[in-house]
């Protein structure tokens, strides 16, 4: 990358020396596209972010077809990927039947989606946040026996298009049961965007105090109102070393209208760089792919470092 496309490197104190991307852009980013993505297409997708150097890559979601129509490929694609060398797959499982469809497909990454809130449960999971925790706990101890990593979705945790603000209290409540149940990692998810910094610090500095280490957390931050780099460079300041990110900015949440999406991993990758923090990203080869999908969706990427990169090229 020639200096005129890299971010001068101030790196500034008490931050992290390397972060851990969780990248989401081929599950969440996709799974909301209206126009059937071919399944080959989505796995050349995997192996171009995972040639950009990004090593953990949701594939896919192994929930009924459904009920989530874009990822019905899930059998047909995670083989297509799974012998990626140094990249780890994880797959989100909605239930016992599709652990068990990920684990006859030798998955060892295992993603359960939580709610914070009741109304967000019963709209998305059809159950209360309780008989939510029901049916994940089984699945968890099962993958968790097979020798799988278990990570633990837990959204809304910031607003609810129904309830508003939400306490943080609830937040550590489902992220102690989905830790004590035996999840790996917690990702705390704002999923319709609306988190600020002090907001951030407030819920990670409770569950310091309820004792969910910070080496345990993931956040996933939404770009809705403008505040994901923001939020993201807040929890960085507590320790947090992984921030889910989208390439290029797929995806979104359907209950957040006028919502852009995730955090686009290249604006995320630009920040850390800037800030003298390792990533292992290839900010070229990623820019690349993202440019590559956008013309396959057949619309421009909302991501504005890949704008940005992209332009430069033109």
């Amino acid at each position: 990358m020639s200096a005129e496309r890299l971010p001068m490197v101030v790196p500034a104190a008490d931050l992290p020396d390397r972060v851990r991307i969780y990248e989401v852009g081929a599950r969440d980013g996709l799974q909301n596209e209206k126009g059937a993505v071919p399944t080959e297409v989505k796995a050349e997708f995997i192996r171009r972010l995972a040639d950009a150097g990004l090593t953990t890559i949701e594939a896919t979601s192994f929930v009924h077809p459904k009920w989530v129509p874009q990822l019905a490929d899930a059998e047909e694609l995670f083989p297509r990927v799974r012998d990626l060398p140094g990249t780890e797959l994880p797959v989100l499982v909605p239930n016992q039947r599709g652990l068990d469809r990920a684990l006859a497909l030798g998955a060892d990454r295992i993603a359960v989606f939580a709610s914070a809130t009741e109304s967000f449960a019963k709209a998305n999971l059809n159950r209360t946040v309780d008989e939510s925790l029901a049916v994940f706990e089984p699945v968890v101890r099962q993958a968790k026996d097979a020798g799988a990593r278990v990570r633990g979705y837990v959204s809304m945790c910031f607003g609810d298009p129904w309830e508003g603000a939400v306490p943080p209290h609830q937040v550590a409540r489902v992220c102690t049961a989905l830790r004590n149940m035996g999840c790996d990692e917690l990702s705390l998810g704002d999923t319709i965007g609306v988190a600020t910094p002090g907001h951030v610090r407030g819920l990670l500095n409770l569950l310091d105090e309820e004792g969910v280490p910070t080496d345990e957390i993931g956040v996933h931050f939404h770009d809705t109102y403008g505040q994901a780099l923001a939020n993201t460079y807040a929890a960085l300041e507590h320790g947090v070393t992984t921030v889910d990110a989208s390439a290029g900015g797929l995806g979104g949440c359907p209950y957040a209208r006028s919502a852009t999406g995730n955090l686009a991993t290249e604006d995320l990758v630009w920040m850390l760089h800037g800030l003298g923090i390792e990533t292992g990203v290839d900010l070229d080869r990623l820019t690349a792919t993202s440019v590559w999908m956008a013309a396959h969706l057949d619309r421009p990427s909302p991501s504005r470092t890949v704008r940005a990169l992209s332009h430069k090229d033109q």
